[in-house]
């Protein structure tokens, strides 16, 4: 991990207290079976929530190991974009303060897996430039 390391540092304790939390909590199948699938993903409800889930969780190991960080950040940017569609979007914009459940912190997290994505794209263009 040579660069963004508080970046990623910020992001992996954000996606592993996501999912770990979720996951013991029980959160992630009441999400799935009383959320996901009374708005049209039955029978899929719970198996799409725990696919969010284990993304969440594997991401972590693989932007520290600085493996499949451009695969890993779309993957999330896209799940961040249809929660926003799904679940935030009627809530406007602030998460607390102004409203409650918005989608401003999908927003700065969609920002920080796009710096991943760029970051490590100039870099590689750098690198190959100057060689």
């Amino acid at each position: 991990m040579k660069q963004n390391f508080y970046l990623r540092s910020a992001l992996s304790v954000i996606l592993l207290m996501h999912s770990v939390v979720s996951i013991f909590s029980g959160d992630v199948n009441d999400f799935g079976r009383l959320y996901l699938d009374t708005i049209g993903f039955s029978p899929f409800g719970i198996y799409l929530a725990w696919t969010v889930k284990l993304i969440h969780l594997f991401s972590v190991f693989l932007i520290w190991s600085d493996r499949y960080v451009k695969a890993v950040s779309v993957a999330h940017i896209l799940i961040l974009m249809l929660g926003i569609y799904l679940v935030h979007w009627q809530n406007g914009w602030y998460v607390v303060g102004g409203g409650t459940n918005g989608i401003e912190f999908n927003v700065l997290l969609i920002c920080c897996f796009l710096q991943l994505i760029f970051t490590k794209y100039l870099y590689q263009y750098k690198e190959n430039r100057s060689s």
